[in-house]
């Protein structure tokens, strides 16, 4: 979390701003402010932020508050620290790279179970509620906070912005869902029993079994139908070599997973 919160600093301080793009959310608005005050953004990422963390403290968010107020510290005291530095890069270059190491630098923070920003932690209990991504909530959350910077830094401004943080979002998403990717597994096995209590007892996954028959034998045979994530296949492939080497699996991309799928 440390490390992300280096990371989206950097971002935002030595690509972004220097080239006119701000950042989004609480950030974004303690920028707007400390560009109208002369008040450090640093302290004002921190004071709006205490709002949202009390928020996060009311809903039974009392480890997460912690992860989420060190990673606020550490982000503004770099915001603090790499004040007023510049990669001096061609501004669409600046941008890139501005938007790459802020999605990524957000990204590992919520990855590892922290948040950086208010309207980060208010996505993300949303989203467990409306089962719609992080990113797609922080997009239309910061377009409101992007038209609002037109008005002290110019439209151009606002626009670039919008268009930096649609990439942001995109790599905020792959980051906290590419590792959790869903794919279904479909076996068939001659032990279906001893294979679904493995995959039960040692990942923690539900199974279906489905009821077929083979089309050469005629035989009737349990196929084993479930939902892991990626990280998970190689355990799949272990628990089937030591139980039925022999067993036929197929591996799906899932586009999405809606109920019955639950995550820590």
């Amino acid at each position: 979390m440390a490390f992300g919160a280096v990371l989206a600093a950097l971002g935002v301080e030595f690509f972004l701003l220097p080239n006119g793009v701000i950042d989004s959310g609480v950030v974004g608005v303690s920028i707007i402010l400390s560009e109208i005050t002369d008040i450090s953004k640093g302290l004002f990422t921190v004071l709006l932020n205490i709002p949202f963390l009390w928020f996060a403290y009311k809903h039974g968010g009392h480890k997460f508050i912690v992860r989420a107020f060190f990673s606020i510290i550490i982000f503004s005291l770099c915001l603090v620290a790499f004040e007023r530095i510049s990669a001096g890069l061609d501004k669409l270059i600046g941008i890139i790279f501005g938007a790459l190491s802020l999605g990524l630098g957000v990204g590992i923070i919520m990855r590892f179970g922290g948040c950086l920003d208010g309207t980060e932690m208010f996505s993300l209990w949303l989203s467990k509620k409306k089962n719609v991504s992080v990113g797609t909530l922080l997009m239309i959350i910061n377009i409101f906070i992007f038209m609002a910077s037109a008005f002290v830094f110019g439209w151009n401004s606002a626009l670039y912005s919008m268009v930096a943080y649609f990439f942001v979002t995109k790599l905020i998403d792959m980051v906290i869902e590419g590792v959790d990717e869903s794919k279904a597994v479909m076996i068939i096995t001659k032990e279906p029993e001893e294979l679904a209590k493995r995959i039960m007892e040692d990942l923690g996954r539900s199974i279906t079994y489905i009821n077929g028959t083979k089309g050469y034998t005629r035989n009737e045979v349990q196929i084993i139908y479930s939902v892991v994530t990626r990280l998970e296949i190689s355990k799949v492939r272990e628990i089937i070599s030591l139980t039925d080497p022999l067993a036929f699996m197929t591996i799906t991309n899932l586009a999405d997973v809606v109920g019955g799928h639950r995550h820590k």
